[in-house]
């Protein structure tokens, strides 16, 4: 499983994005070691865990609650994407996603996926026989 130290740590990656997501998370972390891996062509992404003091002293704006229900990128202009507009923003900033990125942005979808987006996040300590560190399962069971 992926470790917070072996993520590009913002403070050192002053001009990369932020993803913020939820390191507690066990799922979450595996999909944020895809994405560093998808990152190849350079150091365009910078990983936080919602869980660290310094977003919140950061992003005063996002709200824990907001943030336990998204993942979010923060690109260098300050712009907040969530969820699945997040992804969306990814598949036109990582040329290894720029495959996929004409299905994502089909005219008429983004409440598709939006929606799919919400059912995998509300059931990300569940998915794929991921387990979850200490009790951080029972804040999420349906």
């Amino acid at each position: 499983m992926i470790q917070q130290a072996e993520l590009r740590d913002p403070d050192n990656f002053p001009d990369a994005d932020v993803v913020i997501y939820d390191g507690h998370c066990n799922f979450c972390k595996s999909q944020i070691k895809t994405l560093k891996g998808l990152d190849c062509c350079g150091n365009r992404l910078a990983f936080i865990s919602l869980h660290d003091p310094r977003v919140q002293q950061r992003y005063q704006d996002l709200t824990h609650e907001m943030m336990m229900e998204q993942m979010y990128v923060i690109d260098q202009t300050g712009n907040r994407h969530g969820g699945s507009n997040a992804v969306r923003y990814l598949t036109r900033r990582l040329p290894t996603l720029w495959l996929v990125a004409p299905v994502l942005h089909l005219p008429g979808t983004a409440r598709l996926w939006r929606w799919l987006y919400q059912q995998v996040a509300k059931r990300r300590y569940k998915l794929a026989g991921k387990s979850c560190d200490g009790d951080a399962c029972s804040v999420h069971l349906d």
